[in-house]
C-alpha cells in the first residue's frame, strides 16, 4: 500500500502540501519561523508590540460527534467539539508565548435540517465552560461573538471553527530556533490533567477522518450517509467493526467516547514555562497535522531523534489494529501519545517535567537534536525505526 493512499482516497492528507502551496504568497509575517503568523501591531500602532490572529476548526471530528449524538442523544459531545476547535487555535499561539488576554470569535456553519438549535446551544455552552475553566486558572479569554450560518448547500452536517486574536510584546515572542544538543521534552496527550473532568485518550483533532472510518462499522455509512463525502470509495467508508457504544479498551469509556475525547490544552503549563524558562526555550512544537513529523518544518539542517517516546496509548493501538495501517504511517498521522514538544538545553529539562506534572500531565525527555545535512526525524519505537525527511 502506498503511503497515505487511503487518506488520499478519502480526500485528506497529513502534510497539506496543496494548501501550503496555495497560500505561499500571503507572506510569513514578522517571525517567519514562528509557529503561527505574527503581524505588526495594527491594533495599537506600537512598534514594540505585534498582533497574532489564528483560525482553525474541529475538522471532521464534528461528523463523529454527529454520529454519537444521533445514536445516543448525548448533547455533551458538542461541548467537547467547541473545546477541540478552540484548543487548535490557542495551543498553536501558545507555542510563541501567547497565553493570556486572547479574543475569541466563532464561525459555525450548519445544515439546519439536521442540526437543531439545541446543538448550537450545546456548542456555545461548551465554549463558555472552557473559557470559565481557563479563567479559574488565571488565563483570560474574551468572547467576541461570531457568525452562525445556515449553509446546508455546502455543509453536510455542521462545521465548528474559531478565530483568535491577541496582542503581545515583540520581545516576548518565541521564534523556533532549535540547536544541536537540545533535548526534546514531550508532554503527554493522554491521562487526566488536573483541570480535566475525566480520562483523556489523547485523540486531539487530527486524523479523525481515518479514525472514524477505520474503526466504526459499515452500518453507519448506511444509516448516516450525510456524515461523509459521497465520493469516498465504498470499501473505505466505515470499514471497521465497532459500534460507538461498544466497550473500549479504557474502563468506563465506550469507543465513541474514546474517539471524541476533547483535545487537551497545554495553556496552563505553557504559561508557566514562559514565566520561568523563557531565556532557555529554543522552541515549542504543537504536534497536530503531521503527528510526530510536525517538527520537520522547523528543523533545517537538523536531525530530531525520538528514542524515548511514551508507550502507545490504547486509543492508537485500537486504530492501528482496526485499520492495519503501517506503524510508520500511524506516527505521521497521529500524535501517538504526545502533542507538545519543548526544546531546550538538557540542564532545564527536569524543570519542564516538574511544571507539567504539577498539572497532572506526564512528561519525559523523549529525544534530542543533532546536526544533519537536511531536516530529518528519526523515531526509534517498539514497532521499528522510522525515518522521515
Amino acid at each position: 500500500m502506498a503511503e497515505n493512499s487511503r487518506y488520499d482516497q478519502r480526500g485528506v492528507s497529513a502534510d497539506k502540501g496543496e494548501v501550503h502551496a496555495a497560500v505561499q504568497r500571503l507572506g510569513k509575517g514578522l517571525f517567519p519561523n514562528a509557529f503561527c503568523k505574527i503581524l505588526p501591531d495594527v491594533a495599537g500602532a506600537d512598534p514594540n508590540y505585534c498582533n497574532l490572529m489564528h483560525a482553525d476548526t474541529a475538522g471532521t471530528k464534528t461528523s463523529l460527534a454527529y454520529l454519537y449524538w444521533r445514536e445516543t442523544g448525548d448533547l455533551s459531545v458538542w461541548g467537547g467539539i467547541a473545546q477541540d476547535a478552540i484548543v487548535m487555535n490557542l495551543d498553536d499561539m501558545a507555542c510563541v508565548g501567547c497565553t493570556d488576554q486572547i479574543v475569541l470569535s466563532s464561525t459555525i456553519g450548519r445544515n439546519k435540517r439536521l442540526i437543531p438549535g439545541e446543538v448550537l446551544k450545546a456548542i456555545i455552552d461548551g465554549t463558555v465552560a472552557f473559557v470559565e475553566k481557563m479563567a479559574s486558572l488565571g488565563i483570560r479569554i474574551h468572547l467576541a461573538g461570531g457568525e452562525t450560518a445556515d449553509v446546508g448547500d455546502i455543509v453536510r452536517t455542521v462545521d465548528v471553527g474559531y478565530t483568535a486574536f491577541a496582542r503581545m510584546r515583540r520581545a516576548e515572542v518565541l521564534e523556533i530556533g532549535l540547536q544541536p544538543g537540545d533535548v526534546l521534552v514531550a508532554l503527554a496527550s493522554f491521562g487526566q490533567a488536573t483541570y480535566e473532568d475525566g480520562y483523556n485518550s489523547g485523540m486531539g483533532s487530527n486524523g479523525l477522518t481515518s479514525a472514524r472510518h477505520d474503526v466504526l462499522s459499515r452500518a453507519y455509512a448506511e444509516a448516516y450517509p450525510e456524515s461523509f463525502d459521497p465520493q469516498t470509495p465504498p470499501e473505505l467508508a466505515y470499514s471497521g467493526k465497532y459500534r460507538l457504544t461498544d466497550p473500549s479498551p479504557v474502563a468506563g469509556m465506550d469507543v465513541g467516547q474514546l474517539l471524541l475525547s476533547p483535545t487537551r490544552t497545554y495553556l496552563p503549563a505553557v504559561r508557566d514555562l514562559f514565566t520561568h524558562l523563557l531565556p532557555h526555550l529554543h522552541g515549542l512544537v504543537h504536534c497536530t497535522g503531521g503527528g510526530q513529523t510536525k517538527v520537520l518544518k522547523f528543523a533545517p539542517g537538523l536531525r530530531i531523534v525520538k528514542d524515548n517516546l511514551f508507550p502507545v496509548p490504547q486509543l492508537f493501538d485500537l486504530i492501528q489494529q482496526s485499520s492495519g495501517t503501517p506503524w510508520q504511517e500511524m506516527y505521521k498521522v497521529f500524535n501517538m501519545g504526545h502533542r507538545l514538544e519543548v526544546y531546550l538545553p538538557a540542564d532545564y529539562a527536569e524543570e519542564v517535567i516538574q511544571i507539567a506534572e504539577r498539572y497532572g500531565i506526564a512528561a519525559r525527555v523523549a529525544g534530542r537534536v543533532e546536526a544533519a545535512s537536511q531536516a530529518e526525524v528519526r523515531l526509534e519505537t517498539p514497532q521499528g525505526v522510522f525515518v522521515y525527511t
